[in-house]
């Protein structure tokens, strides 16, 4: 280890964001013993800092098994100040307008630790619909907005992102050069449409907003259709592109972009 990464090293602040870290990616409650074996630390070694996380209403202590799982303070936090909330608020009533109009879920999505986040959905109003929770991660090569993510980042990034990417790395060469002409394409057509590689019966329609700001794209626009709904009432695709479009404008004037 690099001496100035040992010197500025916080033990304790990194046994508890671990703890936090692993409780947060477990789907049930878990004791102190699992907790300790999941971050391959010894009960005794964390429990000072589950009852410090417990005190500051971070973790939940059943009072029954003695286990323990996240409260909603993290939740809280996270969008006391955060960097999204405009984009959420500006995107929110456009999105929800546009559900309506297509009767087809739509999502938002972000580019967070290089991988897509979804950030706010709208869901279809019909009685079948695709529910996309918010706030989860998908890898950026077998989603719709990853790809459209990926498309309009500069070039120099986008390689070095896929170059430390699992599953392109798994491409064989030629796979490799079809994903990245596919790339091409979307910036050539200004959309992605293609049933979807994440989700069998699903065609996704993607389009960037923010490709106009100095920054760069900010974000993708996802409708996901489901195939099994397209009976003779389904909207023609083009009209969909055509109102994901009219959304993009809407929530782009809205952020100032």
């Amino acid at each position: 280890m690099k001496e100035n990464e040992s010197k500025y090293q916080a033990p304790a602040l990194d046994k508890g964001l671990d703890i936090l870290e692993y409780l947060s990616a477990q789907s049930i409650p878990l004791s102190q013993t699992e907790i300790a074996i999941g971050i391959e630390k010894t009960p005794n070694e964390i429990y000072r800092m589950l009852m410090s996380l417990e005190s500051r209403g971070y973790i939940l202590r059943d009072e029954v098994s003695g286990k323990y799982r996240l409260s909603l303070k993290l939740f809280y936090l996270s969008h006391r100040h955060s960097p999204i909330d405009e984009l959420r608020k500006a995107a929110q009533f456009p999105l929800e307008e546009l559900a309506n109009s297509v009767r087809q879920s739509c999502h938002l999505s972000i580019l967070y630790m290089n991988q897509v986040m979804v950030i706010i959905h709208a869901k279809s109003p019909g009685p079948i619909a695709l529910s996309i929770e918010e706030g989860n991660l998908f890898p950026l090569p077998l989603t719709a907005s990853g790809k459209v993510l990926l498309a309009y980042m500069p070039e120099a990034e986008r390689n070095t992102i896929l170059k430390n990417n699992a599953i392109f790395k798994k491409y064989a060469k030629p796979q490799q050069e079809d994903f990245l002409n596919s790339l091409n394409e979307i910036q050539q057509t200004g959309s992605y449409f293609k049933n979807s590689d994440a989700v069998s019966g699903v065609t996704d329609i993607s389009v960037p907003i923010g490709i106009a700001s100095n920054n760069g794209i900010i974000a993708c626009l996802t409708i996901s259709m489901l195939n099994a709904l397209n009976s003779d009432q389904a909207i023609d695709s083009k009209i969909i592109l055509a109102e994901a479009n009219k959304c993009v404008k809407k929530i782009e004037q809205r952020i100032g972009v």
